[in-house]
């Protein structure tokens, strides 16, 4: 049961800092200035559940890919802490992560009927950072107890919520917060990330050190 709450806790806090909905609430509001609360809900309302969908959906077919394209987990945690460490460092000079969104992609988001897929879902909630996050998440979990990937597939859902919520009230929580306090939790979330990444990348390592070695 310990191991359980712990690898649920770790799950939780990953999948929430790497997607860091609070990061999208400027876009949001700047993609859906011009349209109706009720139609700012049913975007974020769908821009959260595609984002979900997509990341339970790598974290689910993980396994598959990588035997498809013959690419270790440890290869994978490599790569993925790789590109949140980069992420990360957008995030602690409160810079649009670039490796997230680019300003082509908001611009050409702007010119949709429909945001809520593109650039919303994917790439800013569920983009590569957050679908590495998951896919090393449900990779760790089938090495160690299968039962544990059900507390990231949990995740995932409980974020995808608070992502709708977050967006949903987007213009009270940019009013509320400021652009210093969103500046803020940035920052926090982007050293969280930084952790993150720098323990897939030890991981990574860890785990490929052997294998290195034996081809030396």
């Amino acid at each position: 049961m310990k191991e359980l709450l712990q690898f649920s806790f770790v799950a939780f806090s990953a999948v929430l800092v790497v997607v860091d909905p609070f990061t999208a609430v400027p876009f949001f509001l700047a993609l859906t200035g011009g349209d109706s609360p009720q139609r700012k809900r049913e975007i974020a309302r769908r821009a959260a559940l595609v984002a979900g969908g997509v990341l339970a959906g790598f974290g689910v077919a993980g396994a598959v890919i990588f035997q498809l394209i013959g690419v270790t987990l440890a290869a994978f945690k490599i790569a993925g802490g790789s590109l949140l460490l980069l992420t990360a460092t957008d995030m602690i000079r409160t810079k649009p992560p670039t490796t997230r969104i680019t300003e082509g992609e908001v611009q050409d988001g702007a010119g949709r009927a429909d945001v809520a897929v593109v650039p919303l879902a994917m790439p800013l909630l569920a983009g590569p950072g957050s679908i590495a996050t998951v896919v090393v998440l449900m990779g760790r979990a089938r090495a160690e107890h299968a039962y544990l990937a059900i507390p990231v597939l949990l995740s995932v859902g409980l974020v995808a919520a608070l992502s709708y919520l977050v967006l949903a009230g987007a213009s009270r929580v940019d009013r509320v917060l400021g652009r210093t306090g969103l500046n803020i939790l940035e920052r926090v979330a982007g050293l969280l990330l930084a952790a993150i990444a720098i323990q897939f990348i030890i991981d990574g390592l860890t785990e490929a050190m052997p294998e290195i070695l034996r081809g030396v």
